[in-house]
C-alpha cells in the first residue's frame, strides 16, 4: 500500500482520536498504521502524566471501534490495539521533548548528509529549537534535524 495513503490514514485517525482522548484526560502520542505478520494494525499510543490503565485503553479503543466503524475510513480488515508507548519510547513532537524537560535522551541527527549521535540532558524547547544540555554547554538543535530520539532509561 501507498506511503501517502498510509499517512493519509494516519492523519485522519490523528484527527478523529484527539477529542476522543482530550475528553478522557489523555494524550495520543503515535499512530501507528502497518501490515504486520498478523496483518494489519492500527496502533493508537496514549499518554496521561500520572500513568496511562488499562482501564484508559480499554476505553480508548471501545470509543474508536465505534467512531471507526461509523467514519469508515479504513476499507481493509485490521486490527486496532491502544497502549502505553513504554519507558523508551521514541520522542518525536514538540511535547514529548517538553514533557521530558531535564531528563537524558539520546538523539541521531541529521549532519551535512550524514548523521550525528549525540547524548545530553533536555534544557528547553523554544520555537522549534532543542536546547540540550551536555558537560555543562548547551547545544542547540532544530527539532526538524532530529531523525530520532529517545530517553535514556537509568536505573
Amino acid at each position: 500500500m501507498a506511503s501517502d495513503y498510509i499517512d493519509k490514514v494516519k492523519e485522519e485517525i490523528r484527527a478523529l482520536a484527539e477529542p476522543v482522548l482530550t475528553d478522557n484526560g489523555l494524550e495520543l502520542v503515535d499512530v501507528e498504521y502497518r501490515q504486520e505478520q498478523v496483518g494489519w494494525v492500527l496502533r493508537l499510543l496514549i499518554y496521561k502524566e500520572e500513568g496511562v490503565t488499562i482501564s484508559d485503553c480499554t476505553s480508548v479503543s471501545r470509543e474508536m471501534s465505534h467512531l471507526l466503524d461509523v467514519e469508515d475510513l479504513i476499507p481493509q480488515k485490521y486490527t486496532l490495539e491502544v497502549s502505553s508507548p513504554g519507558l523508551d519510547r521514541p520522542l518525536r513532537s514538540e511535547r514529548d521533548f517538553i514533557r521530558n524537560k531535564d531528563k537524558k535522551i539520546k538523539l541521531i541527527v541529521r549532519s551535512d548528509g550524514s548523521s550525528l549521535t549525540v547524548e545530553g540532558l533536555i534544557n528547553d524547547v523554544k520555537d522549534g529549537m532543542l536546547l540540550l544540555s551536555q558537560d555543562g554547554e548547551i547545544i542547540t538543535y532544530s527539532l526538524d534535524e532530529i531523525k530520532k530520539a529517545k530517553l535514556i532509561i537509568e536505573f
